[in-house]
């Protein structure tokens, strides 16, 4: 392949690319312009450095209606997220702030301050009945950001304060932090984690998730947090075939031994903007394997990388996503026959209403 006139791999970074906001129709002209503009000037068009903005919404708890995801009801205290994972759904949510879902959602990232204040005001509510509350539902809340602002930590607090059941979902050993507040919530079966393992090749990861925890370290994580009591479920997501789909025995074989209680896993999908983006990184990062790895995505949405059918989204069909989903039934069979993920407590917050609140 011809490389001469091919602009540098960034490293470091997910995406490749800044692609068109679909809410903006002269995003692009304007982008092109701009570049053009910085070619001819000799000026570097960006920074790759990250920017934090804090905002301040108005609410935080949101309502799930997707009936794959298996949660009720999520919150996220940043918008964007610089872990850069190429297959990020997420990605497209960052258009709805005026940003591109490349690499602005790796760069761009909103910080909601007020966060812990707003799910305080939640859970006092008179109205409110308690169900699972899941961290990250749409970015990871324990990103690099959180090191700074420790907003997630606050939340935990918040949760702890008013008994209340909450999920959480990362793929950073960051969580480690708060090990201590952790695991006061178990103690009440008010917790449960679920870590992000996507392959078992320290090459694979640093290509697919640039910015993350690195294997051995969350393999670290999930034994830490197993050992203190902390249940822990593996997700195995996304598999894409091609590039870690034959990795999902030793995968969960590792996950079980560091201590996960199960696993769940996702089918690769690639909506919106996240398939161009996905085809521009490929192409330049496993060149040689591009085109089998796309055809086998196509393969299990339908001829098509994008796919948004409730029921089918997440698992895919056909032979390829057949072949995935028997090797996960497989895997649960060996590794988690006498493992199972608790529910979680949702009868202490009324309590704790009941008597607490009434004071106030």
């Amino acid at each position: 392949m011809n490389t001469e006139n091919q602009p540098a791999y960034i490293k470091g970074r997910g995406a490749q690319i800044n692609v068109q906001n679909r809410f903006f129709a002269q995003s692009q002209e304007i982008l092109d312009e701009f570049l053009n503009y910085c070619a001819l000037e000799q000026e570097a068009p960006e920074s790759n450095k990250t920017t934090y903005q804090e905002v301040f919404p108005k609410t935080i708890v949101n309502t799930v209606e997707s009936p794959d995801v298996g949660m009720t009801y999520s919150m996220n205290m940043y918008q964007g997220c610089e872990h850069g994972c190429i297959y990020c759904y997420a990605r497209n949510s960052h258009e709805y702030w005026g940003y591109s879902a490349g690499l602005d959602f790796e760069r761009r990232i909103l910080v909601k301050k007020n966060a812990p204040q707003l799910l305080e005001e939640k859970l006092k509510s008179k109205s409110w009945q308690a169900h699972t509350i899941v961290l990250s539902g749409n970015t990871d809340c324990y990103q690099p950001a959180e090191r700074r602002y420790q907003i997630t930590r606050k939340c935990l607090e918040v949760f702890l304060k008013y008994k209340h059941p909450v999920g959480i979902i990362t793929k950073n050993a960051l969580i480690l932090r708060d090990l201590d507040l952790l695991k006061q919530l178990a103690e009440e079966q008010l917790v449960g984690v679920n870590i992000s393992v996507t392959s078992l090749s320290e090459k694979t990861r640093m290509l697919l998730e640039p910015r993350t925890t690195t294997i051995q370290k969350r393999l670290e994580t999930i034994h830490l947090l197993s050992e203190n009591g902390i249940p822990v479920n593996v997700m195995l997501a996304p598999i894409i075939p091609g590039i870690n789909s034959h990795e999902i025995l030793p995968m969960a074989k590792a996950v079980s031994e560091a201590g996960a209680l199960s696993i769940a896993y996702t089918v690769v999908r690639l909506n919106g903007a996240i398939g161009q983006i996905f085809t521009d990184w490929i192409r330049k990062a496993m060149p040689d394997r591009a085109d089998k790895v796309l055809h086998q995505i196509e393969a299990c949405h339908g001829g098509t990388l994008n796919d948004s059918r409730w029921g089918n989204r997440m698992r895919g069909e056909g032979e390829i996503a057949q072949m995935i989903r028997s090797q996960v039934v497989l895997a649960r069979k060996k590794y988690f026959a006498d493992k199972q993920f608790p529910q979680l407590n949702t009868s202490l917050h009324a309590s704790f209403k009941d008597g607490q609140l009434k004071l106030f």
